[in-house]
């Protein structure tokens, strides 16, 4: 595994862990932490990015694809 992939699948846990307690609890973890700032903004981007990375990963892995033939 590439270090570019466990960071994003750590963002992705990060991001999804937060989006749960949104949904359950109305509470947002990364706003709590650093407030309405730059830095939260910044955490929301980084999150976005890996999605999209590991998106395309996913989508373009050969492996993956054609692991379980139909």
């Amino acid at each position: 595994m590439k270090i570019a992939d466990l960071v994003a699948m750590i963002l992705i846990i990060v991001g999804a862990l937060n989006w749960g307690l949104v949904g359950a609890a109305h509470f947002n973890l990364v706003t709590a932490l650093f407030g309405q700032t730059v830095l939260a903004s910044i955490v929301f981007t980084l999150v976005g990015l890996a999605g999209v990375y590991t998106a395309v990963r996913l989508a373009t892995s050969r492996t993956l694809i054609h692991a379980h033939p139909a």
